[in-house]
C-alpha cells in the first residue's frame, strides 16, 4: 500500500472509532462538547467523516476520554524488536546468526566444542573481528599461533591464512563479525592431505 493511501485509510477510520468509543462509554455529543470545548456540530461531522481530523481536535477528545492519542488514530503496534533466529551446526560448531538480513556486515555467536583439531588455515575476501565470550580460543593467523581468553579480541584481513578453534581444554564461545564479502567461499591456503591443489569450503 502506498504511504498516501495508508494515511487516507487511517484518517477515514478515525470517525467511526470516535463514535464507537463515545457510545461504548455512554457519553452524549452534548456532554463531550462541554468536556472538550468543541462544538456539537463539529464532533458530529468528525464522527461521520465529514470533518478531517486534526491534532487540535483529537487531543482534547483523547483527554476527555482519558485514552492515548494512538487509540483514536489507530496507530500500529510496535513490532517485537527481538531477533529470533535459529542456530545452525556447521563443522561441529553451533553458529547463531545475530543479524536478520543480508548485508555488508554479518554478526554471529559461535560455540566451538572442546575438540583439539589440527589447524587447517584458509583465506577469503573480507575482514573479520573475533571476541572471546568464554573459554580459550586458539587463533592461527599466518605465522602467528595465539591463545586468547575471555574478554580478548582480534581483528584481521581474512586474505591472510587463518584458522580458529578450541584449545582442546574446553568449549569456547565467541562473537564473530564479518566485513564485506565475509560470507564468500573460503579458499584454502594449503590443500588437505587427501586432496591436491586448492580446495574450497563454506565458512
Amino acid at each position: 500500500m502506498e504511504p498516501s493511501s495508508a494515511i487516507s485509510q487511517a484518517l477515514a477510520e478515525v470517525g467511526p472509532r470516535l463514535k464507537r468509543l463515545r457510545t461504548e462509554r455512554g457519553i452524549t455529543l452534548s456532554a463531550l462538547a462541554e468536556a472538550t470545548g468543541i462544538s456539537k456540530s463539529t464532533l458530529s461531522r468528525l464522527e461521520s467523516g465529514q470533518r478531517r481530523p486534526s491534532l487540535e481536535l483529537l487531543l482534547p477528545i483523547a483527554q476527555a476520554h482519558q485514552v492515548p492519542l494512538d487509540e483514536l488514530v489507530g496507530a500500529p503496534e510496535v513490532g517485537d524488536p527481538r531477533v529470533r533466529l535459529k542456530p545452525q551446526v556447521l563443522h561441529g560448531s553451533t553458529v547463531l546468526p545475530l543479524t536478520r538480513h543480508p548485508g555488508p556486515l554479518q554478526t554471529f555467536k559461535m560455540v566451538i566444542p572442546a575438540t583439539r583439531s589440527t589447524p587447517d588455515p584458509c583465506t577469503h575476501e573480507g575482514y573479520e573481528w573475533l571476541y572471546v565470550l568464554a573459554g580459550r580460543l586458539r587463533l592461527v593467523l599466518a605465522d602467528h599461533d595465539l591463545v586468547m581468553g575471555a574478554g580478548e579480541a582480534a581483528e584481521f584481513d581474512t586474505r591472510l591464512p587463518h584458522w580458529f578453534g578450541s584449545t582442546g581444554d574446553g568449549p569456547v564461545e565467541i562473537l564473530s563479525l564479518f566485513g564485506r564479502q565475509g560470507e564468500r567461499m573460503h579458499v584454502r591456503a594449503k590443500p588437505r592431505s587427501r586432496a591436491a591443489g586448492t580446495d574450497a569450503e563454506e565458512h
